[in-house]
């Protein structure tokens, strides 16, 4: 009879032979921390658009909210839709450690052992985690869409 299987060695094991980082380096760490103190700004570009009516295709558990969207109906069964990203870069600049650490992993993985996420927890689940009456950036893309699908301006 084998031993049973450590399933979240394996997916570490796992993810370091396809070149991905199932752990964060101290610096990348350290960095997140420093982002508590941070006053993210991006000057006189911001609008708040905390009054519509957002929504997520994320789990009601999900704490790692990085993707928002609102739909609006127009005349003629054309649609408003604006998507917004978490706008991560204000509390990890680009080049630093958490930045690496993104590049190389490019995504949170999923596996039966747990998540590794691409970002601090820190940082994923709580300062840029776009969560209800929270005060969070995010890039936000508007566009119009036709009744027939296509996209009538962005």
């Amino acid at each position: 009879m084998n031993p049973p299987i450590d399933l979240h060695l394996f997916a570490k094991e796992a993810m370091r032979a396809r070149g991905l980082l199932p752990e964060f380096s101290a610096p990348a760490l350290r960095e997140a921390g420093a982002a508590r103190s941070a006053t993210p700004e991006r000057g006189g570009q911001i609008r708040d658009l905390r009054s519509l009516t957002w929504f997520s295709i994320d789990n009601d558990d999900t704490r790692d909210l990085d993707q928002l969207s609102v739909a609006e109906a127009l005349p003629g069964g054309a649609a408003r839709l604006l998507v917004a990203v978490a706008d991560v870069d204000v509390l990890a600049p680009l080049g630093g450690a958490v930045d690496a650490h993104a590049a190389a992993n490019t995504t949170s993985v999923y596996t039966a052992a747990g998540v590794f996420p691409m970002l601090p927890h820190l940082l994923s689940t709580d300062l840029s985690s776009l969560h209800e009456g929270q005060d969070r950036l995010a890039v936000v893309v508007e566009m119009q869409v036709r009744a027939d699908g296509t996209v009538a301006q962005a």
